[in-house]
């Protein structure tokens, strides 16, 4: 195992109706923005819950927050930040709802030329306002960390700090049974890769982090399919597993203490930024192609992903390699989601934008072993055409 340091800041409230504790976690004399994305949160009593909430708080709101947050909207914040004076920020919506408070967070106390330097020269945050979360759309586990992702004029690009990590989030598995299918297929599929991303790489004998990872990904697998099936889609205790199962995925936890790979995020941006394709939809389009292009060198994470996740036996390294790869497409395509360029109506001809934005944004060694360039991206986008 690696050497690391873990702390992980965010109090978490989980479980039904436990918005009404928002008010009592955000100081008494605390002027708030309340963001949120398109209004959803009006139509399933989310809204109106929160509004409760912050009865005894002055406050304000900002909505508009987009899917795939653009820095344009998020500026707009800032305005009311500082007409109101506010001190604090209340996002309350999905992944993107949250990434986008974080860079508003961030912009409102930075006293650069620009505040996109964040991200395009990822200068470090020295301040942030404080932030609150209700998650309303489990996926990204941005409600328990520091990283946040904007979008500007098709370059999308991350940020992390500790600062802008919610000093508090409300997880209530009730408010999910609104969400479309698209939405749940979206969000298993967004936790399974964060896993994933921390796990297939290669053994430094970090037993317990396997452990974790391999059974939140054995509950996404088995729980993530249910929420699609008209039987058992209103099931409270299938939308809580999941919602904690995207929340531990990427709280820091099962990534403490062992190698990385964040290359099917980095190469699944530009897919979203060139041709505004859905975050999880670029993964699930992505991830088999790095399992079939890295396979040798992700071979005995690979094999025992195949056996303890999959229960893959009775065959050699190779077939078992094969056989888990053909699940994983398996199970992406049971959550109703892409996995080749063919499904979302991309092809060859789209390869050669792909790795010029790659190079843009300095995405030249990704992986954990930082060998991924840009010719093996190439592979592997091509790979995903296949």
């Amino acid at each position: 195992m690696l050497n690391f340091s873990f702390h992980n800041p965010t109090k978490i409230h989980f479980g039904e109706d436990q918005i009404k504790l928002v008010g009592s976690e955000i100081p008494a004399d605390a002027k708030v923005l309340l963001i949120y994305g398109g209004g959803s949160i009006k139509k399933n009593g989310v809204y109106d819950q929160v509004v409760t909430a912050l009865s005894d708080h002055t406050w304000v709101e900002f909505s508009g927050i987009e899917p795939n947050p653009r820095y344009e909207t998020l500026m707009k914040a800032q305005a009311l930040i500082k007409e109101h004076q506010i001190d604090y920020l209340l996002a309350v919506g999905g992944g993107s709802v949250v990434d986008g408070a974080k860079f508003i967070a961030a912009a409102a106390l930075y006293e650069g030329e620009d505040a996109w330097n964040i991200l395009a020269k990822q200068e470090p945050v020295e301040k942030a306002l404080p932030i609150g979360a209700v998650l309303t759309l489990p996926a990204t586990g941005s409600e328990s960390n520091g990283n946040s992702v904007v979008t500007r004029e098709g370059n999308k690009l991350p940020f992390s700090s500790p600062l802008v990590c919610p000093q508090f989030a409300v997880l209530d598995p009730k408010v999910t049974l609104s969400l479309s299918d698209r939405q749940i297929s979206n969000g298993v599929v967004d936790a399974f890769v964060h896993v994933m991303e921390q796990y297939l790489t290669y053994n430094v004998n970090a037993k317990v982090q396997d452990r974790f990872a391999e059974g939140l990904l054995q509950t996404l697998i088995e729980e993530g399919p249910k929420a699609l099936r008209t039987e058992t889609k209103e099931d409270l205790t299938i939308r809580a597993n999941i919602m904690w199962s995207a929340t531990m995925a990427l709280n820091g936890l099962i990534g403490a203490g062992v190698p990385q790979d964040w290359s099917t995020h980095m190469i699944g941006h530009e897919l979203t930024g060139s041709f505004n394709i859905d975050h999880a939809r670029t993964l699930s389009i992505i991830l088999p192609a790095v399992m079939k292009v890295k396979r040798d060198d992700k071979r005995e994470k690979l094999v025992q992903y195949a056996e303890r996740v999959w229960g893959v036996t009775g065959e050699d390294e190779e077939q078992k390699i094969d056989k888990a790869i053909e699940l994983t497409e398996e199970f992406f395509k049971d959550m109703k989601v892409p996995t080749r360029f063919s499904d979302v109506e991309l092809n060859h001809q789209h390869i050669p934008n792909l790795i010029e934005k790659l190079e843009q944004h300095g995405m030249v060694a990704l992986g954990e072993h930082n060998d991924i360039n840009l010719d093996v991206s190439k592979k592997i986008l091509e790979t995903a055409c296949s």
